[in-house]
């Protein structure tokens, strides 16, 4: 009886040191996040751009909410990154900016549209220089805009060309008796390829082919000018890994200077006039966010919209990672009825998914264009889906390294007859009508189950051309000519005209404005996600299937745990899917 008095009396214990702790730490966290004294920038500084963590289009943070940021955001911000570049370019106090040691989690938009946003802080006259221990291709591509590129002794650069793999589970399947059973419409629709080929089409290898022929060339374009080499020569580089040692890298003209990261440190202060006994001053990017977000670079009490649409398209309420009907069409809804909004930019980053999700937000597009001027801007990815609930804007624009199209649709349904012949299951089922019995997992695919699917595929690619035919004002023989499920550059897909100009965020954000004719505006964002408090008392909610998930990826390592969850995510996909026609690893 004392044994367990003593427990429970220690259980308490816990339970209320915890409590102290955790209010002790979100007064902490509020503090930090809502507290613009936390962040001071000297005379003379440099801001310091590490972008290590995973970059989102937007993170959705309230400014009034005071658990918004701080100690519970992971990602950060691409218009928050854009932002403080802006802010940075006017503020008398940053002298120039240093970009150090990246591994940067973005897409190739997003380092694009942050690779000009530098450009354009050059152009006001302060110095960009840029460290780096290792240069991935993409982390070379963002350095290549600095005035002076520096790498370690023993450091990598890797400048090789683009390339991407797909794996296939043809044989796979065939061992297991587990196998997804796929119905598609396009030529081009390859997402469900890898379940029923060991090898790549040549119609699959012909796009993606040509797909990162295009982004190869935008990147080498930007690359030329900012390193002055001419674009014939970058291949030749790249095809001879001229940048595979410092030293080949310096003689290449990849680099400006091979130093060791204190040897940097003094080049950054001769550029400040600083003495070498002085003390640098540093100001990091996450510090200075918060600082650039209490400015505001456009004003006005008349309001263009900032819709934001990111990640894959599912029916259901919607996420900061996720496209639902409930969260956007929200959004959408309360910019229309905004009287202050003039204009709406709905901006979309998604490879796509639910065919009727998209065709919910496509509907809510419609509606609102008639009462105010919307506008598309796309980011990494506006593919399948992605296009699908941006075609009926009055103007779409892309960035060259968008990934776009792939106008086609989709059904796949998993099946374990096999493995369960294998394993001696027998499913015997029992109905009142013909058709009452739709579909076994543990029973062969029937042709009769699989016509209706077919026809519903049929007459959900048919709608998906008439949005597409009405949105661009082609005829339905044009939008199939660039449909089948054919992916292409934003290049590529503005030659074909499938969107309008070649342009960021910005860019759209203006011509928005234009459209509803206003000289001054502000910039209003949505949606607004659930705050950080809400979002880490959800995170620990889930830590168990996040640890059981970290675990296995620790086991199994990242390649073939990457492997495992598309598997997973084919087998649960629901319904009709207008999505990427396959999963692009650009390396």
């Amino acid at each position: 009886m004392k044994f367990l008095r003593n427990l429970l009396a220690a259980i308490l214990g816990c339970i209320i040191a915890f409590g102290i702790v955790f209010i002790m730490f979100l007064v902490f966290a509020s503090l930090l996040s809502s507290s613009e004294e936390t962040v001071s920038v000297k005379e003379n500084s440099v801001l310091e751009l590490q972008l290590q963590q995973p970059i989102s289009d937007y993170v959705g943070d309230n400014a009034l909410d005071p658990f918004a940021g701080g100690l519970f955001e992971q990602n950060q911000g691409l218009d928050e990154i854009l932002q403080a570049i802006a802010v940075a370019k006017d503020d008398d106090d940053i002298k120039g900016i240093s970009i150090n040691n990246n591994f940067i989690m973005a897409g190739l938009a997003q380092t694009q549209a942050i690779r000009r946003a530098l450009k354009e802080f050059k152009e006001s006259g302060k110095f960009i220089y840029t460290y780096g221990d290792f240069y991935m291709q993409k982390d070379y591509y963002l350095a290549s805009v600095a005035d002076s590129v520096f790498l370690n002794p023993v450091g990598v650069l890797d400048f090789r060309g683009l390339s991407s793999e797909v794996l296939f589970f043809k044989d796979l399947q065939e061992k297991t008796g587990v196998k997804m059973e796929v119905i598609r419409h396009g030529k081009y629709k390859s997402a469900v390829e890898p379940f029923i080929a060991n090898e790549m089409s040549e119609a699959n290898r012909t796009q993606i082919k040509e797909l990162i022929g295009s982004l190869w060339g935008s990147m080498i374009d930007e690359i030329s000018e900012g390193r002055n080499i001419s674009q014939e020569n970058l291949n030749i580089i790249a095809d001879t890994l001229g940048g595979r040692s410092p030293e080949i890298a310096l003689k290449s003209g990849l680099i400006d200077a091979i130093a060791f990261y204190d040897q940097y440190e003094q080049k950054l202060k001769k550029a400040l006039g600083v003495t070498a006994d002085k003390e640098l001053n540093v100001v990091h990017l996450s510090d200075y966010v918060i600082r650039s977000n209490k400015k505001t670079l456009k004003k006005g009490k008349n309001k263009v919209a900032v819709v934001f649409a990111q990640g894959e398209i599912l029916y259901g309420e919607g996420g900061p990672d996720v496209i639902g009907q409930g969260i956007i069409n929200e959004a959408i809804i309360k910019a229309r009825e905004d009287e202050d909004v003039k204009a709406i930019v709905l901006r979309v980053n998604s490879p796509g998914g639910s065919a009727l999700t998209s065709d919910i937000i496509w509907r809510e597009v419609e509606l609102t264009k008639q009462v105010k001027p919307v506008v598309v801007s796309m980011g990494n990815v506006a593919a399948s889906g992605g296009y699908y609930i941006a075609a009926g804007a009055d103007k779409i624009f892309a960035e060259p390294t968008t990934i776009t199209g792939s106008i086609g649709v989709f059904g796949t349904i998993p099946n374990m007859a096999g493995l369960a012949e294998d394993i001696g299951i027998n499913a015997e089922q029992v109905g009142t009508n013909k058709n009452s019995v739709e579909y076994s997992l543990f029973e062969p695919l029937d042709e009769g189950f699989k016509a209706v699917v077919q026809e519903g595929i049929e007459s959900t690619y048919k709608t998906f051309l008439q949005r597409v035919a009405q949105g661009r004002g082609i005829s339905m023989a044009e939008a199939d000519s660039l449909a089948q499920g054919r992916v292409w550059s934003g290049v590529d897909a503005q030659r074909l005209g499938l969107v309008d100009e070649l342009g960021n965020l910005e860019a759209a954000i203006a011509e928005a404005a234009e459209m509803a004719e206003l000289e001054e505006y502000g910039i209003k964002k949505f949606p607004k996600y659930k705050s950080g408090l809400e979002r880490f008392m959800e995170d620990l909610g889930g830590a168990s299937a996040k640890l059981k998930a970290k675990i296995i990826e620790d086991e199994i390592g990242t390649e073939a745990y990457s492997i495992l969850k598309e598997v997973n995510q084919a087998m649960n996909q629901k319904g009709i899917q207008a999505r990427m026609p396959f999963v692009l690893d650009i390396k």
